[in-house]
């Protein structure tokens, strides 16, 4: 199973220079992938610069969206173009997590429908591989730059409902969980492994999971800290994600092991604090 890192910048007044030295150290510890958590009304980077930041930056690491929330940011052709734009920035590094979301806020700040993101994400979901695949859509041609990828950056779907699985199924490389234990993963990914069989897809999803950690000696402070603010808006949850966070080096040793046996093909590992040792003490517990 890969590990892979979050960057940092999810986590409020982090500096962006710490974010590009986050993602230095991150492609020279040979972590598979840096990943970012997408939201709008909080004190985040967006995702999308965030990973042009980070591809000009590094040489081999993957860079994913785990996840982008895509309905509210306007259309597929807007939004495929701007990550074709990452995808060939990188030289092909790029993997699109993508998923509706829960929040409302992030819905209302952008003037977006929150009832109706589902039919949304449908239709954005449609336009960004149509674009990807060259379509025509003026006097110049296609929309451009051409991926790196043949068919676009491979999509992770995210969601555990029904829309979800089905949109995996018939667009997706894989599936990312968004959050959650080993088990929690295990149950769903059996769900959308079973969907991928009914529907006659070849091979098997990509099957990616995420978690949270914090290591050294305030790491249970550092994880109730950011996960309380984070979370916030998720009332009695805030807590359970804290107390979920990996802490020391045995419980990430111990996750990563329960997630590889569940079928897991990645775990991406997001960080409760932007402090560059947080990066140096993930690589020695989980890349020995």
């Amino acid at each position: 199973m890969d590990i892979g890192i979050g960057l940092p910048t999810t986590i409020s007044g982090v500096a962006g220079a710490t974010v590009l030295e986050w993602a230095r150290r991150a492609d020279a510890a040979r972590f598979s992938t840096l990943g970012t958590i997408d939201r709008v009304v909080y004190g985040n980077y967006d995702a999308v610069p965030a990973l042009a930041a980070a591809a000009a930056v590094t040489s081999t690491i993957r860079l994913t969206t785990a996840i982008l929330i895509s309905p509210y940011r306007g259309n597929g052709a807007l939004l495929a173009k701007q990550l074709a734009s990452v995808d060939q920035l990188s030289g092909g590094r790029l993997v699109v997590g993508i998923a509706v979301g829960s929040r409302d806020d992030d819905y209302v700040a952008t003037g977006s429908d929150f009832a109706g993101r589902g039919k949304a994400q449908d239709a954005l979901l449609a336009e960004m591989r149509a674009v990807w695949a060259g379509e025509s859509r003026g006097t110049a041609g296609a929309i451009g730059p051409a991926p790196v990828q043949p068919g676009g950056p491979p999509l992770l779907i995210g969601g555990l409902g029904a829309a979800a699985i089905r949109r995996t199924t018939t667009l997706g490389a894989g599936w990312i969980s968004g959050g959650g234990g080993a088990a929690m993963f295990a149950d769903a990914a059996g769900r959308v492994r079973a969907a991928w069989t009914a529907a006659g897809r070849e091979g098997a999803p990509r099957m990616v999971a995420l978690g949270y950690y914090a290591l050294g000696p305030d790491a249970p402070d550092a994880a109730r800290r950011y996960l309380g603010d984070y979370y916030a808006f998720a009332g009695p949850y805030a807590e359970m994600a804290a107390e979920a966070a990996l802490t020391d080096p045995d419980a990430v040793r111990r996750a990563a092991g329960e997630f590889a046996e569940a079928g897991c093909d990645e775990l991406i590992l997001f960080p409760c604090s932007p402090d560059l040792d947080q990066l140096d003490r993930l690589a020695d517990a989980a890349l020995q």
